[in-house]
């Protein structure tokens, strides 16, 4: 998951850009916020297995197109496993806000999605 894989200028539009939804894009900002602290802690800790899932998302939550907002939000998300979990790892004051902002987007954009 790079930022130049999500289409860049080579293609057609896909979907509404961020501007366009701005409850969108204010969530999706939210959620790198909440990211971007717990990379921070997972860097603190040295936990180089959970910094490599999660250090690419702050930025590909800031960037990417409306369209790919929902299967980075899922891969994320993944990392909540039942057996093998983040929460294993790092403090519920990191893992907690960032699993919260995600459902949050997922929700909105299942809400978008629905009024489309």
């Amino acid at each position: 998951m790079t930022p130049a894989s999500h289409g860049g200028s080579g293609g057609a539009a896909r979907g509404p850009a961020r501007h366009e939804r701005p409850e969108i894009d204010e969530l999706a900002l939210t959620a790198a916020r909440a990211a971007d602290k717990l990379v921070a802690e997972a860097r603190a800790r040295a936990a180089v297995r959970w910094l490599a899932y999660f250090e690419p998302l702050p930025d590909l939550l800031r960037d990417a197109p409306i369209v790919d907002l929902r299967r980075i939000a899922m891969r994320a998300r993944a990392a909540y496993g039942p057996k093998d979990s983040v929460r294993d790892v790092l403090p519920a004051t990191v893992t907690e806000p960032l699993l919260d902002t995600l459902d949050r987007l997922l929700k909105g954009l299942a809400r978008r999605e629905a009024g489309a």
